[in-house]
């Protein structure tokens, strides 16, 4: 099971006299990471290099550093702890003594890293779409389950009823459809 984190974290060190900022945050969607990432840079610092992990999906920039040395040892950072859904901005305050490319790879990727293992990590749960039809007389039984669960539904009404559509985490599902069913007296209809 991926692991993402529970809420954002900030990490800072001091290499060979450059400051390098380590902020990391969870992200739902690209949109989310780059917004996180255009929030969080620093346009007054020497670089800001960044990597991020949706699924599939990722990203990194070196922001001008030697091409390797800042974008991919942070992704590295995001993959050897397991996460997804993260973003991460490592903002570099040069402090005049050059790194090399290796020094490079180490503050970044290392920076990340730290920052990552402080972070409060959750299990990162998938979300199912779910949607049914009941009649009017049925909603509601409906709303009280909703309510009962802590769920928020979208609601479209029809000439035969309610439509109602939610995202639940996937282990839920079938006790949520079975609760359904029992609620409705079998007059749920599933799309």
């Amino acid at each position: 099971m991926s692991l993402t984190l529970a809420a954002p974290v900030v990490h800072e060190e001091i290499l060979q006299k450059s400051r390098f900022l380590a902020k990391a945050a969870p992200v739902a969607s690209e949109e989310e990471a780059l917004a996180f990432l255009e929030a969080q840079r620093d346009p007054g610092a020497s670089h800001n290099g960044y990597a991020y992990k949706i699924g599939l999906l990722y990203r990194f920039s070196d922001d001008g550093e030697p091409s390797g040395t800042a974008g991919k040892p942070i992704l590295h950072a995001i993959e050897a702890q397991g996460l997804d859904r993260v973003a991460v901005l490592v903002v570099r305050y040069f402090g005049g003594i050059k790194l090399g490319a290796g020094g490079l790879v180490r503050a970044y990727g290392g920076v990340a890293a730290e920052a990552l293992r402080r972070a409060p990590k959750v299990p990162l749960v998938e979300r199912v779409a779910v949607a049914f039809h009941v009649p009017f007389a049925e909603v509601g039984r409906v709303h009280g389950l909703l309510q009962a669960r802590a769920l928020k539904a979208e609601e479209a009404y029809t000439q035969e009823g309610v439509r109602f559509a939610l995202l639940l985490p996937e282990p839920e599902r079938e006790g949520f459809l079975k609760a359904l069913r029992d609620a409705t007296r079998g007059k749920v209809v599933l799309e």
